[in-house]
């Protein structure tokens, strides 16, 4: 049975990018590895693009109130529509 890979979670994929970024900034790096690293990169960039797009997502549907979309500015995110501040 083969082992699945597991996926990475958004904050270890930022990690990993982190440091593919730091790499290539020091400019020491023989063209095959730097390449291999951006190609991680890029990879990373798109799954941390996709996981927080999807977040937005869940955060839109529990904000969801009577079928319509209640959006709140970020300071206010932590009071409820209706509620006094």
């Amino acid at each position: 049975m083969a082992a699945k890979k597991k996926a990475a979670t958004f904050e270890s994929a930022l990690e990993e990018l982190e440091q593919l970024v730091e790499r290539l900034e020091s400019g020491d790096l023989p063209l095959d590895e730097a390449l291999a690293d951006f190609e991680r990169g890029v990879k990373l960039t798109r799954e941390c693009q996709q996981k927080l797009a999807s977040a937005e997502q869940k955060v839109k549907i529990l904000m969801e109130e009577n079928g319509q979309v209640q959006e709140l500015p970020f300071d206010a995110a932590d009071q409820r529509p209706g509620e006094p501040e």
